[in-house]
């Protein structure tokens, strides 16, 4: 990680170092396309590990997006997460380092996209993932889970591995109502397969303050959640789209960007949360 990141992330908190014990494992979820999943995925992610947690990444959308801004090229991801789900290999021979320290990635392939057709018929179709997570992960502090913008049983197979989910939101009109359909979807995984889920918090994206509709979601978003929306918006910000065409997160291409700036302080305001409710 350069200086200038560590930089950075040093005013997040000092008392952030490593914490040890069961990794926690947090579904990045919206049914939604182009709300920021993917971007809030990888730069929270390295922006933790900035701040010595060990992170692994698991690409679960058949695009690959999460892959290729974390610099994996599609000739070299090799053993994939469809091989992890289809039980043909095992999570540790898929997990490939980034160029980011302590941020590693379980990359996707185009075979994900056949996936739900093959799981389909599989027994126990739902927990294909929580079970190649039960092991191999335990020198990770976080697994974030990139899962694809759709509610079919690849977000399933994630929301079932996972403690919480992460909803990135965008800031347009009909974002309740897609906030609204994810929750359900969440709610019913916890009452049939996943007693253990819950919502981790809501990340407000590509907000413009110079935009009054993006003020008045940012409200009616607040109201309808309450505490669970973090305080930290992610801004309207052209070094944060370019980052991925260079195999890059934004906190890498451009650490003074405002976006950088910002998925920093989200990422202090995830792990201060964290620790409050372990206390």
């Amino acid at each position: 990680m350069s200086s200038q990141v560590n930089s950075k992330t040093d005013a997040m908190d000092t008392t952030v170092a490593r914490r040890g014990g069961p990794a926690r494992v947090v579904a990045v979820a919206n049914q939604k396309g182009g709300v920021g999943k993917t971007t809030t995925a990888i730069n929270l992610a390295t922006a933790m590990a900035a701040v010595r947690r060990r992170v692994l990444v698991v690409d679960l959308d058949p695009q690959g997006n999460a892959s290729t801004g974390l610099g994996i090229a599609r000739a070299a991801r090799g053993t994939s997460a469809y091989d992890v789900l289809m039980g043909d290999a095992p999570l540790a021979e898929a997990i490939q380092p980034t160029r980011v320290p302590g941020l590693d990635l379980v990359p996707s392939v185009v075979d994900l996209s056949g996936a739900e057709v093959e799981l389909a018929g599989m027994s126990r179709r739902e927990f294909r993932l929580r079970a190649a997570l039960a092991t191999d992960i335990a020198g990770y502090d976080y697994v974030l889970i990139d899962c694809p913008p759709s509610l079919g049983l690849l977000t399933v197979n994630a929301l079932v591995a996972a403690q919480s989910v992460l909803v990135p939101l965008q800031c347009e009109f009909f974002a309740l109502e897609g906030l609204s359909l994810l929750l359900g979807t969440v709610e019913r995984v916890r009452r049939h397969l996943n007693p253990a889920l819950g919502v981790l918090g809501v990340v407000l994206t590509m907000y413009d303050r110079r935009n009054n509709l993006s003020e008045q979601v940012a409200a009616d978003v607040r109201g309808f959640m309450g505490r669970v929306v973090y305080d930290t918006v992610i801004p309207r910000n052209i070094r944060v789209s370019e980052a991925p065409s260079h195999g890059k997160p934004v906190l890498l291409y451009d650490v003074d960007c405002a976006g950088a700036r910002a998925y920093v302080h989200l990422a202090g305001e995830v792990l201060r949360r964290e620790r409050a409710v372990a206390r």
